[in-house]
């Protein structure tokens, strides 16, 4: 059975960082490209960073220099440093596996950061 598990979500002041955590089950980790999406209320869940099994990364520009997406195989662990922060990155945070091949793919059930002052 597939399980991602998102950690590290909670309250942080505009300018603030925090480091969200997703721990995966049940796949071969590294055969899968890891995904962050965050779904603010109200709107549509949108990708925020990739990472490929080779370690490529892509970002979308609303959070390129801020974010950094980041993976440990051996700990079969996905990571997104949030840095400089914004009352607009408020959101529930969700990670995605996808195949490297198949397109199978899975969700975490979240973590909500709130960017509040």
């Amino acid at each position: 059975q597939v399980h991602l598990v998102e950690s590290g979500g909670g309250l942080v002041q505009p300018g603030g960082s925090l480091r969200l955590s997703c721990a995966a089950s049940g796949i071969i980790f590294s055969l899968y490209r890891m995904d962050w999406y965050r779904q603010a209320p109200g709107k549509q869940r949108d990708l925020v960073a990739q990472i490929t099994f080779s370690g490529r990364t892509r970002y979308v520009d609303s959070v390129k220099g801020r974010f950094t997406i980041s993976r440990d195989n051996a700990k079969n662990t996905v990571y997104l440093q949030m840095n400089s922060l914004k009352f607009e990155d408020t959101a529930v945070y969700y990670c995605n596996a996808a195949h490297f091949n198949t397109g199978v793919n899975y969700w975490g059930n979240g973590t909500l950061v709130t960017v509040s002052s």
